[in-house]
């Protein structure tokens, strides 16, 4: 395989990578939506069933609920950023092989 060949199997490899970004960045905002929601929900049962103010923010990650909607919510995290680092490693790989490209084939001008 050429560099050309390279390069353009990069940047269609870059293109497939955004649109997966963008997927699991959706995926990621909804999770914190629901985590957020349901921590708040939960939070205001603990405040009605007369629980202490300043002891609430302590038990509320022991909820089962939000204690899984916050993991999901970092799953979730985990793989947005690790799709936004296969990108950064796939343009800087783009940039190596232009060039790599641009010293074979601008020399011979």
């Amino acid at each position: 395989m050429d560099l050309y060949e390279e390069i353009v199997g990069l940047i269609n490899e870059l293109d497939v990578s955004v649109k997966h970004l963008r997927k699991s960045g959706t995926e990621r905002a909804e999770a914190e939506r629901k985590y957020k929601i349901c921590l708040r929900q939960e939070a205001l049962k603990l405040r009605e069933e007369g629980m202490a103010v300043t002891l609430i923010d302590k038990i509320i990650y022991e909820v089962p609920e939000v204690a899984n909607l916050r993991f999901d919510r970092d799953v979730k995290e985990a793989v947005y950023q690790a799709n936004l680092e296969a990108i950064n490693s796939t343009k800087l790989k783009l940039r190596i092989l232009e060039n790599q490209y641009d010293k074979e084939w601008g020399q011979s001008k």
